[in-house]
């Protein structure tokens, strides 16, 4: 039996009627009752059978215009209002809320298949008395599971044995957090003493697993330029009211002054004045309703599948080497790729390989590692040393210099072969040997890469007892008996360990941060100068540096320190200060031997990807659960940080958003939204670069989220607040908020900012905070499970697929192999999709006001009785067949400058953050501009009609021919004017302009003609109107002034923004040719950064620990330690299926 006292849990092992009983069960509805325990099936989908229906209508319907048209429907079937028939809008709708709906049904079964085939994975379970294959989705509480080597793990589990000595078994969690070290873990010895074989206990699954309770819920995203459309349809709605309100006042006037006292326009029907005023009005409704049009949101969700194809299809995103191409797994959020501000970012695993790898070496003052010749001449480019002379070496390790093997193999360097021998015997790895194949399991990537160097030079680490270490030293194998292992912590920045060599001397190896090494050399070392420069040289390269030293220690004062060395292990309180002090005795008067220089392998493109993105005024944080020393190495590696810039930590955030409130205290009182809309002066009044690390705890500590005890907890349900002891805690509510808001502002002034030792939560809490006081588009970025919360919270997730799983990818997004992908994904895709977009809905806003406010003149001239002004076939096909395909291809295929461009200058990016290409102002130019139109489109035809004669002495001045020409010359209008919108021209934008064209011509004649009239009489009325017409010249000819006319004015203005106020996209458009040529002929060369002596980003290497190393289970010997002979009649009760052995994990 186990009790869990925070939750209030008991779980009993392999017994699951037990967790059955009533007491175990939770009330969700009613009398409805549910297991407290959640299955262990994981689900990342939005919608089932049942809730598909109801559900993505509930969303569809949260878009104003369909529930416009919904209502516009029923005002249809009314016979007294309506003047279109019902079928016009309920055909649209339906196929609206069908694509919509196919569209997330098809992203939704892709989720489904997904989280089916990780339930549907299998493992071993005990049922029955026996080893049983079982679904992950069929697993329980208490259930009892056994694993084999490389299995992935099904649930949180609790290790009761394993097949190693003392229970220990080696887990790589590169699936939550992306890191591939291993961390070590040790079953209980009670039940490993029962048990005898590797079987796991499952304590919580599925929705109760840590990891799924980080996860956060699956959030419904919408773009800011849908929420923007919202706001407009609701402007919209509002003008349509008013203007339909003047209309139906005004038809009230009308008629009790003309047309109830003319004979002739009597229809049979006794309403009085207001009453028709009041079906006048709802007729208006319904014929201006084309303002919105529904096929907008049919063309908005057919861009926004066109533009994630070309993203799927994007050879330059895809990566060759893991067969892994781009994915859109959305379709609803292109647009805001284009309009990024902030990008958050994990570490492990997204900017880094987390691949460890020796690059480069000092010894005894000389530097060793670039492409140099046996003999010591050094070469531009260099062929990899060829270790076939040592049959233990790591095929895979790649070293350019031959010099310092030849001194290795020649024996005649001691200081060389000291050096190696150093990193084979100072180091907590564990070795595993697999066919005669050497396997290193070690705490750390870096701790195994230097290690694997050893071993390439001929210093082979072979095995270790709780005693001793075996190592193989140029051919011959030599024990050393291990005296004392002093091991690494984060204070302490380095580790050591005493060695009893065969002849009897003893002998203390260490190695560690160059801070802490150089206070401990003695005063007759040598070499210091010159292993300074070439760390230096090391860090300008941003390779991660760690020094090696000894120490000769005599017998006796070995013996006195030891004594006191074992005082300190029996210390009962605070026993790591005092093993800390015992340290400090011994590691001093170290001779130096020089320096190791290791490169954790950025992805490729990382620091070219920051640098770019950062010019496109896109700023970058990084919120890792690794320890600081590794964000901020990682910072300089991948150029986030620079020596230019001034690093601020928790202590000095925590002193001035302090005396920032102490200031606020003393001021008048203010309310909150006063005191938020008041500038505040900024932190940094200093002149520079500014920087900000913070760890988690300093995070909690800032933002007043430090875990509260029971007592406030119930205080606070009673609605008390326990008296504050601390100055700094906040009074109220409103101080807290004020604090976190001071926060989100000095982060902002930096220009980067690392979050590490982060929680997934407070990776999720940051990227919140940032959206709610900023305002800003939000990106997020990982590979890992402890990401999902920050992807889902962001306003886009990105997630990186590879090796280290695919629980990011499942809650992203978009996805893809490598981190340099993303500044094609914003800066081409994303800018063009926002440019396209925008684009699109300016245009279509305004072809529907020029073809929709037609009606509103007319209608001064028919006593305001919501009569229509063109055929009803050519409203119903407008926005369908004549106008739509033009401006589709526009927001699909539209470019300002191409890709290549896109990337060269970053700066064409800030328009789409700052929102100016759609906006309320955007959307009122087109609104003034589609009145204008249609002005011209209305008065100038009306002008031409008035008191004219046809070259045959007829005069076609009657209804049908005005509505022809003004339909003909809308046509014409709005064909030329995203003609001259277009920037990019291809042969399919030609075909649509043209072809939209002669599709309304050739529908006109086909509807118009006589013979379709015979066969529907009531549909079909207009019969020979535009033959009748358009066979008039001065018709053609007031056709084309009505187009120029209200072409003219476009073009005039266009033509002085380009030329007076030009963007920065009409100047690069404006010399794209020079520009395409400069990038052809010169591909320019990277120059080396210039070499600066002193610099202080030099780190050690051990910033990479990420944890205490095996030290303590080393010295313990419960890693090496045979198990205990079994217990007879402990498995009795177990009856096992034939099985190979069971490995450790």
């Amino acid at each position: 039996m186990y009790y869990f006292s925070d939750v209030n849990w008991k779980v009993k092992a392999n017994d699951r009627p037990y967790h059955q009983q009533p007491q175990f069960k939770k009330k969700v509805f009613l009398c409805i009752k549910k297991s407290r325990y959640s299955g262990n099936a994981i689900k990342t989908y939005k919608y089932n059978v049942l809730t598909f229906i109801p559900l993505n209508l509930y969303e569809q319907f949260k878009r104003a215009a369909n529930l416009y048209f919904l209502a516009l429907l029923i005002l249809q079937i009314i016979p007294q209002i309506t003047t279109l028939p019902w079928y016009t809008t309920l055909i649209p709708l339906v196929v609206v809320l069908g694509i919509t709906a196919i569209k997330d049904l098809v992203d939704d079964l892709a989720r489904h298949r997904m989280d089916k085939e990780i339930n549907n994975r299998k493992c071993e379970v005990l049922l029955n008395g026996s080893f049983q294959d079982s679904r992950w989705r069929q697993i329980q509480v208490g259930d009892v599971v056994r694993l084999k080597k490389n299995d992935f793990i099904p649930a949180d589990l609790l290790l009761l044995s394993s097949s190693n000595p003392n229970s220990l078994c080696y887990v790589e969690t590169a699936e939550l957090d992306g890191e591939t070290n291993l961390k070590f873990k040790m079953g209980l010895r009670v039940t490993d003493e029962m048990l005898q074989e590797e079987r796991q206990l499952a304590d919580f699954d599925g929705g109760d697993t840590k990891i799924m309770k980080n996860s956060g819920k699956t959030r419904f995203k919408r773009t800011k330029i849908d929420e923007l459309m919202n706001y407009m349809v609701y402007t919209i709605f509002a003008v349509l009211i008013l203007v339909a309100a003047g209309l139906g006042i005004g038809h009230t006037f009308w008629y009790e002054q003309i047309g109830s006292k003319a004979w002739y326009l009597y229809d049979g029907l006794n309403y009085n004045a207001t009453y028709r005023g009041f079906l006048s009005f709802w007729g208006y409704i319904i014929v201006l309703n084309t303002m919105v049009p529904i096929s907008l949101y049919v063309s908005v969700e057919v861009i926004r599948l066109g533009q994630s194809k070309f993203i799927n299809w994007d050879l330059q995103m895809y990566f060759a080497e893991k067969d892994t191409p781009a994915k859109a797994r959305t379709t609803t959020l292109n647009e805001q790729l284009g309009q990024i501000q902030y990008i958050f970012s994990d570490k492990t695993g997204t900017l880094t390989q987390n691949i460890m790898e020796f690059k480069k070496c000092t010894i005894a003052g000389r530097s060793y590692g670039n492409p140099t010749t046996a003999e010591g001449v050094s070469l531009d480019r260099g062929k990899p040393v060829d270790w076939s002379w040592n049959q233990y070496a790591d095929q895979k390790f790649q070293f350019m210099d031959h010099l310092l093997v030849a001194n290795v193999k020649s024996k005649k360097d001691k200081d060389a072969m000291e050096f190696f021998k150093l990193l084979s015997l100072c180091h907590t790895v564990m070795v595993d040997n697999k066919d005669g194949d050497l396997v290193y399991q070690a705490a750390s990537p870096d701790e195994g890469a230097l290690v694997t160097a050893a071993r390439n030079f001929g210093f082979v680490f072979l095995s270790r007892t709780q005693d001793t270490i075996t190592i193989m030293e140029m051919g011959q194998e030599k024990t050393y008996e291990m005296l004392a292992l002093l091991d690494f912590n984060s204070d302490r920045k380095r580790m050591s360990i005493i060695l009893k060599f065969p002849d009897g001397r003893i002998r203390l190896y260490c190695k560690g941060a160059d801070t802490v090494i150089y206070e401990r050399l003695s005063t007759n070392t040598q070499h210091q100068q010159t292993t300074q420069e070439a760390l230096d040289i090391f860090a300008n390269d941003t390779l991660r540096t760690l020094c090696l030293c000894y120490k000769d220690i005599s017998a006796n004062e070995y013996e006195a320190w030891s004594r006191k060395h074992k005082e300190a292990q029996l210390v009962m309180g605070d026993r790591e200060a005092a093993l800390d002090s015992v340290y400090e005795e011994v590691e001093k008067d170290l001779m130096l031997i020089g320096a190791t220089a290791i490169e954790d392998k950025l992805q490729d493109g990382v620091p070219e990807t920051i640098a770019t993105l950062a010019k496109a005024d896109i700023k970058i944080w990084v919120l890792t659960g690794d320890k600081k020393e590794t964000a901020e190495n990682i910072g300089y590696s991948c150029s986030l940080l620079t020596d230019d810039m001034t690093v601020h930590y928790g202590e000095d955030v925590n002193e001035k958003l302090r005396i920032r409130q102490t200031t606020r205290r003393r001021q008048p009182p203010t309310n909150f939204r006063r005191a938020r809309q008041t500038p505040e002066e900024p932190f940094f009044t200093e002149t520079g670069k500014n920087a900000l690390i913070i760890t988690g705890g300093w995070l909690n500590e800032i933002l007043y989220e430090k875990k509260k005890k029971r007592r406030r907890l119930r205080l606070h349900r009673l609605g008390r607040r326990p008296p504050s002891s601390n100055p700094g805690e906040p009074l109220n509510d409103w101080e807290k908020e004020m604090r976190q808001i001071d926060f989100v502002d000095m982060a902002c002034e930096c220009e980067a900012v690392i979050c590490c030792r982060v929680t997934p939560k407070q990776k999720a809490n940051v990227v919140s905070l940032v959206k709610k006081y900023k305002k800003a588009v939000t990106l997020s970025i990982g590979d890992g499970a402890n990401d999902v919360n920050m992807i889902k919270t962001a306003d886009i997730g990105v997630g990186i697929s590879g090796q280290e799983g695919m629980q990011a990818v499942m809650s992203s997004d978009y996805a893809f192999a490598q981190f340099r992908y993303l500044e094609r994904l914003l800066l081409v895709h994303g800018r063009w999709s926002y440019i396209r977009m925008c684009k699109f809905l300016r245009f279509f806003f305004f072809k529907n006001f020029s073809f929709t406010l037609v009606h509103f003149w007319y209608s001064f001239f028919n006593g305001y009785s919501s009569q229509t002004a063109y055929e009803d076939w050519f409203i119903t096909l407008y926005n369908l067949a004549y106008s739509s395909l033009p401006v589709l291809l526009v927001g699909l295929l539209d470019q300002d400058v191409n890709d290549r461009l896109s990337l060269k200058f970053p700066k064409l990016y800030i328009p789409g953050q700052q929102g100016l290409l759609f906006n309320y102002k955007n959307f009122f130019i087109s609104l003034f501009h589609g009145i204008f139109v249609s002005l011209i489109i209305f008065f100038i035809p009306y002008g031409a009609f008035l008191q004219t004669m046809g070259q045959d002495g007829e005069a076609p001045s009657d209804y049908q021919s005005f509505a022809v020409v003004t339909a003909s010359s809308l046509i014409f209008t709005v064909s030329l004017q995203i003609s001259l919108d277009t920037s990019y021209w291809t042969f399919v934008n030609c075909f649509a302009v043209l072809g939209s064209i002669a599709i309304y011509f050739g529908f006109m004649f086909d509807i118009h003609s006589a013979g379709i009239h015979v066969i529907f009489p009531s549909v079909f009325t207009f019969t020979g109107a535009a033959s009748n017409a358009l066979r008039q010249p001065y018709l053609w000819l007031t056709i084309l002034l009505t187009v120029g006319i209200s072409l003219l004015p476009v073009i005039c203005i266009q033509f002085l923004y380009k030329t007076i106020w030009p963007s920065v996209g009409d100047k690069v458009q404006r010399n794209r040719k020079k520009y395409e040529l400069q990038m052809e002929e010169k591909k320019k060369k990277k120059e080396p950064e210039p070499f600066q002596r002193g610099r202080r980003s030099r780190r050690s290497a051990y910033a990479f620990s990420h944890s205490q190393g095996y030290a303590g289970l080393i010295s313990s010997g419960q890693s090496i330690r045979r198990r205990p002979a079994a217990r007879s009649g402990a498995n009795a009760n177990i009856r096992e299926i034939p099985l190979g052995g069971a490995e450790n994990i």
